[in-house]
């Protein structure tokens, strides 16, 4: 008995330090070790989830929102002939280059991409805005718009500079919805032409770059990227602009890119399809906004599955497709959108489309889209 007394009184004292350490409250000096940077954090998640593969497209896809060797210099250069064997490998039909300039330099890219691999690639053109302030600046980007279309454009591009940085002599911004373009919105509705246009920018680019904004990591490393505060108009000011331009052109299509230009707020982008019937969206550059919100985004995909189509607006890597891949075709749970964390810190989960949904996002709904162009109409000018 005396024995079994002293090996209880030693566990004991042995216990006791342990059970010390295990506490319940925060340490008193918690705050003072946070001192890890941000650029330097990496969490590795601890889930156990299903990772499915995806290395080739279910259905051949038309990516509608690419700038690879483009006019304007936003894409990656890329040697034809490999650009070809990749999207051949992936399944990627066809490539749509929206940034193709005008003039010469579209002629060029015209040369180098289109003609030498039919159905391959399609390329927009878009509007000089050095012109802006000729006095029939109007008539002059019809003029200009007709000899894209004849030199081979299908469709009309509008960078988020409009609203956001293009000016007039006098140092005011032109507004989306400014009368001088209402010749142009309306001779791309006469060639059935689409126009693909980018108002705005996330929504997190419109607030003050601090501890509650959260593209914080983002901002800082592309401070251009903010438009918060004067002079710059508010996020909702820019879409009401575009909102009273398009509503001024119901015949004429507009692809309103990275879904519908408000990926953080879909039942908005819900009523402006409602509201617009000539209008589709892609999500090129916004899967990190949609896949963290996967139920939302699943519904409104199946309630307009007649006008959404496939964008990546990313270097045309392997890589890059197979995730847009998983992320559409699979049920896979918290994985890494592609460029993982640069556009936020979190995960997106995949949205397992079924097929019939699946094949009209991928090329569908764009071959219906491109049918619309009148060739006749464009050749009369």
């Amino acid at each position: 008995m005396k024995n079994i007394g002293l090996i209880l009184v030693a566990v004991s004292v042995c216990l006791q330090p342990l059970s010390a350490q295990i506490g319940y409250k925060s340490a008193a000096n918690a705050d003072q070790k946070k001192t890890l940077l941000l650029k330097d954090y990496h969490p590795k998640s601890m889930l156990h989830v299903k990772e499915t593969p995806v290395l080739r497209a279910k259905f051949p896809v038309v990516d509608m929102h690419q700038h690879v060797n483009d006019a304007r210099g936003i894409g990656d250069r890329v040697p034809p002939q490999e650009l070809v064997a990749r999207m051949d490998q992936l399944n990627i039909q066809t490539m749509v280059i929206l940034t193709g300039g005008w003039g010469e330099q579209l002629q060029t890219v015209v040369d180098e991409m289109v003609k030498p691999f039919p159905g391959r690639f399609i390329v927009f053109t878009q509007p000089d805005w050095s012109k802006i302030d000729e006095p029939n600046f109007g008539e002059l980007m019809v003029k200009q718009l007709d000899d894209a279309v004849r030199r081979g454009a299908r469709g009309f591009k509008i960078l988020k500079e409009l609203g956001l940085g293009v000016k007039d002599k006098t140092g005011n911004l032109i507004i989306v919805d400014d009368a001088q373009l209402d010749p142009v919105w309306e001779e791309c509705g006469r060639l059935g032409i689409p126009v693909a246009i980018h108002v705005a920018d996330p929504e997190a680019f419109f607030l003050p770059i601090n501890a509650e904004n959260e593209r914080y990591e983002e901002l800082n490393e592309h401070p251009d990227w903010s438009f918060y505060g004067p002079p710059f108009p508010s996020f909702k000011e820019l879409l009401a602009a575009r909102d009273r331009m398009m509503a001024k052109h119901p015949r004429t299509t507009f692809i309103v890119l990275h879904a519908g230009n408000w990926p953080e707020n879909l039942d908005a982008v819900a009523d402006m399809m409602d509201h617009f019937p000539n209008t589709l969206i892609e999500f090129g550059g916004r899967e990190a906004e949609l896949g963290r919100q996967p139920r939302r985004t699943r519904k409104l995909f199946l309630d307009y599955q007649d006008r959404v189509m496939f964008g990546s607006d990313n270097t045309p890597d392997a890589d890059m497709y197979q995730n847009d891949f998983r992320w559409l075709e699979t049920d896979d749970e918290a994985f890494d959108y592609w460029g993982s964390p640069s556009q936020g810190r979190w995960t997106v989960s995949g949205l397992n489309l079924p097929d019939p949904v699946l094949e009209k996002i991928y090329h569908l709904n764009a071959e219906k889209l491109f049918r619309q162009f009148k060739a006749a109409s464009s050749a009369s000018k």
